[in-house]
């Protein structure tokens, strides 16, 4: 992938899917300020209703949750926070109805995601264990709920943020368990998986499990899946003429379809 933040659109798009179908609308990557600086996700609760599917641990939602997330590769420190509570005061202000009628502040919630344990957060304030992974942390008098990947159960609610983890075991039982809600996950773990392989700093250990990840994943796909973003030399590679055929346009298959019934037919009359 190109994008400059491939782990961060794909953590969104995780999302996307798996509330498809619930009374929670998912935002991702919005724009918060007149110079470009992004919220990972915006969670909007809609009514109050349950939600279909246990959440992963310590996502309790309020009606307006905004998500930021640390990948690896990155620290998730005060001055983070400090921006995600810059996001809250931009995003209630968006929402409520003028700025002289704001909403609640206890319609807000703020959550902060890290792949890894946030050492140097830890050594600056101080963060309250909750539960297994899952911490809070006091900033500028506002109440974050902090969401440490690595340290999750691996329990099925846990698997799509466990999709982020750099730890091979809990990846692998993210890979196995993560139930899809919507037609685009298998893209989705497929662009993830990839992403990682490509990382020059993944330990080469996880990079050859995420290569079989990949091949495993390509194994389920549709044809048509497994040619997408592929060279046009890489198409053809390890595809029956059935699934070739089904991977091209209808188009081409009738016009294909003429080309050799005519074919036949002069043959034929030869």
């Amino acid at each position: 992938m190109n994008d400059r933040r491939p782990l961060h659109r794909l953590f969104g798009l995780s999302f996307i899917d798996f509330f498809h179908g619930t009374s929670v609308d998912v935002d991702v990557e919005l724009d918060m300020s007149v110079k470009q600086q992004f919220l990972d996700v915006l969670l909007i609760r809609k009514g109050a209703g349950p939600i279909p599917r246990q959440l992963p641990d310590g996502l309790e939602l309020l009606p307006f949750n905004l998500v930021t997330f640390k990948s690896y590769r990155e620290a998730l420190d005060t001055w983070a926070l400090c921006e995600l509570i810059g996001h809250f005061v931009s995003c209630r202000k968006r929402f409520s109805p003028s700025h002289d009628a704001l909403l609640p502040d206890a319609d807000f919630r703020l959550f902060a995601v890290s792949a890894r344990f946030p050492k140097g957060l830890a050594d600056e304030v101080t963060l309250t264990s909750i539960s297994q992974g899952v911490y809070e942390v006091s900033v500028l008098a506002r109440r974050i709920r902090v969401i440490v990947i690595n340290e999750l159960r691996p329990e099925e609610n846990n698997a799509m943020l466990l999709l982020f983890s750099a730890r091979e075991e809990l990846l692998q039982y993210a890979q196995q368990h993560y139930v899809p809600h919507s037609q685009e996950t298998s893209t989705l773990l497929y662009e993830l998986f990839r992403a990682y392989s490509e990382d020059p700093d993944m330990p080469d250990k996880l990079k050859e499990f995420v290569r079989q990840s990949i091949d495993e994943l390509l194994k389920g796909l549709p044809a048509e899946e497994r040619l997408k973003g592929l060279p046009a030399e890489e198409r053809l590679k390890g595809l029956s003429a059935e699934e070739l055929v089904r991977a091209l346009p209808p188009e081409i298959v009738e016009a294909l379809a003429r080309r050799f019934k005519a074919n036949g037919s002069s043959s034929s009359r030869g």
